[in-house]
């Protein structure tokens, strides 16, 4: 794939994908899609009191649906991004934590399932779900001879790629801010295909051109796209560049930092966003956005939580409880807002069902269907949100949600509906519900240990 990030849409505008493509089942057309995700992004980074870092993201939900409780499947990343791919929370496959296991070939993902049917796939930015070479030492895990977490994304469905195994700087991405010396992790394109080139600058706007060229010939062959691009930023290394540190002379440090590595990302999202007018596909294309997790660092530095209790590592709601935001002009009114209950599960059976494609999978799926929401119903979610990480676990079930430490430790019940900052545990005046809670928890904790082990429900 040739490099053009300043020829986007060099065709004459308003071209649409193919309808009758062989490979695509006859029936209602098929919509784009595009999975926007930050890294370490905190709830309250966008939105109201945050305009002067995301406006773009904010144009997004005003034309879009916001998703007032929209949540991470966990707080740290890797986990998150499988179930953004597979429907399924990582602990039924091992990915239990950030550089802890990877994605296995058994698992069925979103790419795979859109590429049977025709859609043109590609990944671009994080991945963090395996390593990408065994050939030399790359990032956290990747190295010579090392196969037992080879797991790039080509082999998960994906046609193009331009990725990372994990993180990189948020400015000149293959250097070191502290060192200037090789930060050494690469950004691959597939198998043994390392980018040595044409990699300096800003590290949101170098994964935007690749999508967007993407896009853009995905558009000129008359196939339907499914985009994944997984930012690395706000993730540490947190740099920006001269021209977003500007935008922020109210801030010094790692403050300043922060504030111009999102807007520089903000600004990635706005040019995707003008470049999917301008060719005429905007409206017959989704693009979800939302965090891998809540804010790095302590309650007084870089991203914040607007007041809820946590943060990344943690299954209080700062730690889940990410930015969640829908734009699809052709089914989604603007302004419209939601506070059921979402999750990063919820991508897969939710863009299947809008293409009219059933799960082909026996095993328990964690998400669930959210397509009559972009209606503007009011239905209460089928199912509740389970975590596990670190030891720790934590049940969501409609306005209430428990939080077990570690080791059998005391749990908190909450009710998120008028205590969202998790500051009155109700479990001794309202112990039946939390006994009922607690024993479905312990339902779904089970059923993950069997799919852990092979032994999935049927």
């Amino acid at each position: 794939m040739s490099r053009r990030p300043h020829a986007w849409c060099a065709l004459a505008f308003g071209v649409l994908y193919c309808l009758s493509c062989q490979s695509l089942p006859s029936g209602p057309a098929r919509p784009n899609v595009i999975l926007l995700m930050a890294d370490d992004m905190g709830w309250g980074d966008f939105g109201p009191g945050a305009t002067t870092l995301t406006p773009q993201l904010d144009a997004m939900a005003h034309s879009g649906l916001t998703f007032h409780r929209f949540y991470a499947a966990a707080p740290v990343c890797s986990p998150t991004r499988g179930s953004a791919l597979t429907g399924r929370h990582p602990s039924r496959y091992g990915v239990s934590g950030a550089n802890a296991g990877h994605l296995p070939a058994e698992e069925h993902t979103l790419a795979e399932y859109l590429k049977e049917v025709g859609y043109a796939t590609g990944h671009f930015g994080k991945w963090h779900l395996g390593t990408l070479t065994t050939k030399k030492k790359d990032s956290n895990r990747g190295g010579p001879g090392k196969t037992s977490h080879y797991s790039p994304p080509w082999e998960h469905g994906f046609d193009v790629c331009f990725s990372t195994e994990a993180k990189v700087p948020t400015y000149d991405p293959m250097v070191d801010p502290g060192t200037g010396e090789p930060y050494g992790t690469a950004y691959w394109t597939g198998p043994g295909e390392e980018v040595l080139d044409g990699l300096e600058g800003d590290d949101s706007a170098l994964i935007m051109d690749r999508a967007l060229e993407f896009i853009q010939e995905s558009t000129e062959e008359g196939r339907p796209f499914f985009a994944v691009v997984w930012f690395h930023a706000p993730h540490k290394p947190v740099v920006a560049g001269p021209e977003h540190l500007a935008r922020h002379p109210d801030r010094k440090g790692s403050a300043q930092h922060y504030r111009g590595c999102l807007s520089a990302m903000d600004d990635q999202v706005g040019r995707l966003r003008a470049a999917l007018r301008e060719c005429g596909v905007a409206d017959e294309t989704m693009v979800w956005f939302t965090s891998d997790n809540g804010p790095e660092g302590s309650n007084n530095t870089l991203g914040t939580t607007r007041g809820l209790r946590g943060r990344k590592r943690s299954l209080f709601e700062g730690g889940v409880r990410v930015p969640g935001i829908l734009e699809w002009p052709d089914r989604v009114t603007a302004g419209e807002t939601t506070s059921v209950p979402s999750v990063t599960s919820d991508y897969l059976p939710t863009v299947l069902s809008l293409l009219g494609l059933e799960v082909r999978d026996e095993r328990p799926i964690d998400g669930v269907d959210l397509s009559p929401l972009l209606g503007g119903e009011r239905v209460p979610r089928s199912q509740a949100i389970g975590f596990h990480s670190g030891g720790r676990q934590a049940w969501i079930d409609g306005h209430y949600k428990i939080v077990r430490n570690n080791k059998g430790k005391p749990f908190g019940l909450f009710e998120l509906s008028v205590d969202p900052e998790e500051a009155v545990d109700l479990s001794g005046e309202d112990s039946a519900r939390a006994e009922e809670m607690m024993s479905a928890l312990a339902r779904w904790r089970s059923s993950c240990e069997l799919s852990a082990a092979g032994e999935d429900y049927r």
